[in-house]
């Protein structure tokens, strides 16, 4: 899943792609909304993990892995 994460008073949004579910995403980031989660917590792909403060959260896009094309082929 490729998941963009805005965090407040940063300038740029963290992007990431994650091994996870979007239903487990979703999850996470109810649980740090609510207060049951201090941190939202993901891992990437390669094992990576990005932690964001909950109170910092400002928005989390979670969308289909994006399919990356390499060569040349007919559009």
């Amino acid at each position: 899943m490729e998941v963009k994460i805005g965090v407040q008073h940063a300038p740029r949004e963290i992007v990431l792609d994650s091994t996870q579910t979007a239903e487990e995403i979703e999850k996470a980031v109810a649980q740090a909304l609510d207060g049951t989660a201090k941190v939202f917590a993901l891992s990437d792909e390669h094992g990576r993990r990005v932690i964001v403060p909950a109170e910092r959260l400002a928005y989390v896009e979670i969308g289909e892995p994006s399919v990356r094309k390499v060569g040349f082929g007919t559009l």
